[in-house]
């Protein structure tokens, strides 16, 4: 069993916080987010700087599509170039690295939800918008798989990971409308699925493993499993009833499961590896599966984005979830003798 960090990390070095990931998840590095670099280095900028053929600028609301190629904002130019200068980074500190790797991007519902169209209120309000923005974040990632392979060529098992914490939200109709007075219409099933699929596919077909990822309650995970998602991570606290079989599901065909078990932000109580792994071996007792048969598909996390931790704590849950993992085995034999 090995262990990853969800993606954000607290403070504004993206050095510092990508030799942290090293140091402390080195089976599953991955590509630190610095919300703390402000809005050109969040989810939704980071993921803007990838999206191929739509510019976007940087309004007091948040982020706006420009509605034209070529005229993208300053921000925009400056996400795009930090992206760059950061994944420049990357490859220096991984020369000769030859495991894993995995990064992140928001998926077309988060994206939609949060971000607005040239004359405001949010792309999910626009059936074709939101079409739009979906396929132009498939190429983009598309291409971004490629820059990734070119500058990391010896890493084996290359992962892109699709944020969609705003999923639940637009399937329920909770999205609020620009005023704050109304919501967006639902978006069903079907059509969320198809726009899923096409991003999932864009990283299947560059020879990535697409995971989905939301520590947000009533994500489907079944419906992202068919839209394509070879992996699975959620916070193990927010579960439904129905979540742990379609979880149980996955791990039996073969497919990945990120559990969230190392809180993201410092308890008030300490916590320890014994207490983390108990919580693992429960929950595979639960679903009836061995910790043997699933191996390195079962994977541990923080419940989500360590953002808001301390540095301190951000370490010390990255750790915590490298140090449970490697114990699980060893739990496992102590409960059986």
């Amino acid at each position: 069993m090995i262990a990853t960090g969800i993606g954000s990390l607290p403070g504004e070095s993206g050095r510092e916080a990508f030799k942290v990931v090293l140091g402390e998840v080195p089976d599953l590095p991955h590509a630190p987010e610095l919300p703390a670099r402000g809005a050109i280095a969040d989810l939704t900028g980071r993921t803007l700087a990838v999206v191929t053929g739509l510019d976007a600028d940087l309004q007091p609301a948040g982020w706006r599509l420009t509605g034209s190629s070529g005229s993208s904002g300053l921000d925009h130019r400056r996400a795009r170039s930090l992206l760059a200068q950061d994944l420049d980074m990357v490859e220096e500190l991984t020369q000769g690295y030859g495991g894993a790797f995995k990064m992140q991007v928001a998926g077309p519902w988060t994206l939609a939800a949060t971000v607005e169209r040239p004359r405001g209120d949010r792309i999910l309000a626009d059936h074709g918008a939101r079409r739009e923005l979906a396929q132009a974040l498939a190429e983009g990632v598309r291409e971004h798989v490629r820059d990734i392979r070119r500058r990391l060529p010896a890493v084996t098992r290359l992962i892109v990971q699709v944020d969609e914490p705003g999923l639940a939200a637009v399937l329920a109709g909770r999205v609020p409308t620009a005023s704050g007075f109304g919501r967006h219409r639902s978006v069903d099933a079907p059509e969320a699925s198809t726009a899923l699929e096409w991003v999932l596919s864009a990283v299947a077909e560059e020879g990535a493993e697409p995971w989905v990822h939301s520590c947000a309650p009533g994500t489907p995970l079944g419906l992202l499993r068919g839209a394509g998602a070879k992996g699975l991570a959620v916070d193990l606290g927010l579960l439904g009833a129905a979540d742990h079989e379609t979880l149980a599901e996955a791990l039996e065909a073969g497919e990945t499961v990120a559990l969230g078990v190392v809180p993201s932000l410092e308890p008030a109580q300490p916590i320890t590896d014994t207490v983390v792994v108990e919580r693992v071996l429960r929950w595979l007792d639960m679903v009836g599966l061995d910790p043997d048969d699933v191996g390195d598909r079962l994977v541990v996390t923080p419940t989500c984005g360590l953002a808001g931790a301390t540095w301190a704590w951000a370490r010390q849950a990255l750790a915590l979830a490298r140090s449970s993992a490697a114990s699980v085995g060893g739990g496992v034999a102590e409960r059986r003798d």
